[in-house]
């Protein structure tokens, strides 16, 4: 004879302290929960408003130039430090958590045209406007110690960009030509030339360590290899890059910052067409710099805005103004992947949140479960009308919501005018070219 009994096991049910969550058996069956989807739903809605409701992505505001911030440096191995160069030539080495200025330096006469800190975090580089490559140690001078370069090169033309190599003690600098400097040397080991009147840009590659590229004056990327004596290949664009910055997780992928408004990524082995053109801008982009995850990149430009772009997508997830915030002139992604730091022409440097909505400082367990169930959910609800219109939409300057109107009715008459010029013209006689495509002159090898 077989008697059925309820057992009920105490540690199933009850708390072992009164801080832990109450235990509430559950049976998973879905027919036995037919509104589960609906409820998913609504929490995914009040997620996804609740993180619009939370969006305060501006930190703080390093403010001490006498002059606009020209460039950046992140360092290699700190965190908390940040290197800035100005117009007046003077360069500010600034800790992060305490938002403070630590040292001072005037480095150069005229502007601070590029900086780079070497790989090992020891020491940074710098050149300006007065012709010379300078390398001033990281740590501040002793107590009655002079303020001077460990090494100083002076160059027969003005240097515009310098990068430095990712395991060895090798840099680059670009002018009129690229130049590879050996740190122990005054005179360049190698120079590339290729028929353009001024380099604008020059990075190292942080995967595929021997190779490099820059942006030209005269509309060109081009690529080399430390290894070869000449450069590898260039791409010719309708308009001038100003800056690029490569994946550091893909050694092929790279994104540059254009001046017709754009971003291009491009895949360096098939250079023909870009992979993605990025596109929302209303004026030129600046700067450029990858995430350390390599998934996403943020752009600076002359409208006064940041922008973070996915790296497969054409429009940008997020975008950060300020009243006071004027022409952004550099921005760099922190290599924790939690800050994004920019320079502006009114003097500041800015400090934002990468994800807008994300709360700063230590999490509970319950805390860090909530997150991730709302994340799930708000992907698995993503494609829904109303949670998508919440998700996208963003509130813009009137100036820059008026531009984008101007330029789309722009975009449209270009398009409506090449259809009439098809229809009315012999079948065939006119190609059909891809958006992409139209904006690549030519490749030379």
């Amino acid at each position: 004879m077989k008697v059925k009994v309820l057992c009920r096991n105490p540690d199933d049910y009850v708390r072992e302290t009164t801080r832990d969550i109450q235990r509430v058996p559950r049976n998973y069956d879905p027919t036995l929960h037919p509104f589960e989807v609906p409820r998913e739903y609504t929490r995914a809605m009040n997620a996804t408003k609740l993180e619009r409701v939370f969006a305060k992505p501006f930190v703080a505001a390093l403010d001490g130039h006498r002059d606009a911030v020209n460039c950046m440096a992140k360092h290699p191995t700190s965190l908390s430090t940040l290197l800035s160069g100005s117009c007046d030539g003077e360069v500010k080495v600034w800790n992060l958590p305490t938002k403070k200025c630590v040292r001072t330096l005037q480095a150069h006469e005229g502007f601070v045209r590029g900086m780079c800190a070497r790989f090992c975090g020891t020491s940074f580089f710098t050149v300006g406007d007065d012709k010379t490559i300078k390398q001033w140690k990281m740590e501040a001078p002793g107590y009655g110690e002079e303020e001077e370069p460990l090494n100083m090169i002076l160059g027969k033309t003005v240097y515009t960009g310098i990068d430095h190599h990712q395991k060895e003690g090798v840099f680059a600098t670009c002018g009129q030509q690229v130049d590879i400097w050996d740190e122990q040397r005054s005179s360049p080991i190698r120079s590339f030339t290729w028929g353009v009147d001024s380099v604008s840009c020059v990075r190292f590659n942080p995967v595929e360590t021997e190779l490099l590229a820059s942006c030209a004056s005269d509309r060109s990327i081009i690529l080399y290899d430390m290894r070869e004596a000449t450069p590898l290949q260039k791409v010719i664009m309708n308009m001038r890059s100003n800056t690029l910055c490569w994946n550091p997780m893909e050694a092929y992928i790279f994104t540059c910052a254009n001046e017709d408004y754009h971003l291009y990524t491009y895949d360096m082995r098939q250079l023909s067409m870009p992979i993605v053109m990025h596109s929302d801008h209303v004026s030129a982009v600046l700067d450029v710099d990858y995430s350390p995850t390599g998934k996403e990149f943020v752009s600076a430009s002359f409208d006064k805005t940041i922008r973070i772009f996915p790296e497969k997508k054409s429009h940008s997830r997020e975008v950060y103004h300020t009243k006071r915030m004027q022409h952004v002139i550099c921005v760099k992604w922190s290599l924790d992947n939690k800050y994004i730091m920019t320079g502006s022409d009114e003097m500041n440097i800015r400090l934002w949140k990468a994800n807008a909505s994300e709360k700063l400082g230590l999490l509970t367990t319950r805390e860090k479960q909530a997150q991730n169930y709302s994340q799930k959910l708000k992907q698995k609800f993503q494609h829904h009308p109303q949670i998508r219109r919440i998700t996208r939409h963003r509130h813009l300057p009137r100036e820059i919501y008026s531009q984008r109107k101007e330029l789309h009715v722009m975009k449209e008459a270009r398009r409506r005018k090449e259809l009439n010029v098809r229809k009315h013209s012999k079948p065939g006689s006119i190609p059909y070219v891809s958006e992409k495509k139209k904006h690549v002159v030519a490749v030379v090898d």
